[in-house]
């Protein structure tokens, strides 16, 4: 039986979160297929139980149509459930991005316009989906940001998608990290550069 990683819980969470302070409903939607998309890789499906708020996660065998079928459920262990009442996670993500916008901004002073505006593309790469500070980004965060939601996403404009690599390295200049190492062994493996 499969059971669910942490780090895919607490995906779950924080996109369940975000999807609650969307300011609209397409942007909630977005949050919530991303969660039940991360979820339907391991075979669960995600509700939210309304008399306690709390999101359960739980084997979507369970289910027929939108009706959990009891007589399915052979080990109740195997659902997950979390609290979202209360404070919990949307402090720590407005940290991260309070700490995350005061980079973009040194970014903007340090290197101008255009590059503020891929340091603000990563910043929300980074806070969306990985609830964390950009510059503990890993090799593999950097390629997906790179390959995958900087192109879909950002709507750069030619001259920021020229700039995005060095837009990175300033990131990483200003917040005196070592991930200039972590963006080169991408973009060297990648042939970018």
């Amino acid at each position: 039986m499969t059971e669910l990683p942490r780090e895919v819980v607490d995906a779950a969470e924080r996109l369940t979160r975000l999807a609650r302070r969307a300011v609209d409903d397409a942007e909630a939607a977005a949050y919530e297929r991303d969660r039940d998309e991360r979820l339907a890789e391991y075979g669960f499906t995600a509700r939210i139980r309304e008399s306690d708020d709390t999101l359960v996660c739980h084997p979507a065998e369970w289910l027929e149509g939108d009706t959990v079928r009891m007589d399915r459920i052979e080990d109740t262990d195997r659902a997950v459930e979390v609290s979202l009442s209360g404070s919990g996670d949307p402090e720590s993500w407005d940290a991260v991005e309070t700490h995350n916008a005061e980079v973009v901004e040194a970014v903007a002073e340090r290197a101008g316009a255009v590059h503020a505006a891929n340091a603000r593309a990563f910043a929300d790469f980074m806070g969306n989906h990985y609830a964390r500070r950009v510059e503990t980004a890993t090799a593999a965060e950097l390629r997906e940001f790179l390959t995958e939601y900087y192109p879909r996403n950002a709507w750069p404009s030619d001259e920021q998608r020229d700039a995005v690599e060095r837009s990175l390295e300033h990131v990483f200049a200003v917040t005196e990290t070592d991930g200039r190492d972590r963006l080169r062994t991408v973009t060297d493996h990648d042939g970018r550069n």
